[in-house]
């Protein structure tokens, strides 16, 4: 059997961290066209991806943005997703000129933070019903 093909957007996320739901609740009124599907990394999709990646599917700490078939991780992700955003919010890709290691070190420090300063929940977010439609899993 062979793997439902990728959304061309699509944003994954910890689904028990209060801080990454609010980040998809922030995309959705800035994403008019509705092109950015989304996924918790918790779930199926989220799951498969992390392996084919090679990344570890215990550690849940990055974003990942799945754009037109690559795969961005960490401050790329939210640059690109940025970068895909109506209004002035891809002005944020700009920040790609600075050095990877130094974008990724801050966006490391937060995460290492974000249950301690955004809380978390016990079960992943269950999208409203006029969400469902964008949410892959």
């Amino acid at each position: 059997m062979t793997s439902a093909p990728l959304p061309d957007r699509l944003l994954l996320f910890d689904g028990v961290c209060n801080l990454c739901t609010g980040a998809v609740r922030f995309v959705v009124p800035r994403d008019r066209r509705g092109r950015i599907r989304f996924a918790a990394l918790q779930g199926p999709t989220g799951r498969r991806l992390l392996t084919e990646q090679g990344l570890n599917t215990e550690v849940l700490s990055t974003l990942i943005y799945v754009r037109q078939g690559r795969t961005h991780t960490r401050s790329s992700a939210a640059l690109w997703l940025a970068r895909d955003l109506d209004g002035a919010w891809p002005l944020l890709f700009a920040f790609m000129v600075l050095p990877c290691a130094l974008r990724d070190a801050v966006y490391t420090a937060v995460a290492r933070r974000r249950y301690r300063w955004f809380g978390r929940t016990e079960a992943c977010m269950v999208p409203d019903p006029e969400l469902a439609p964008r949410f892959v899993d």
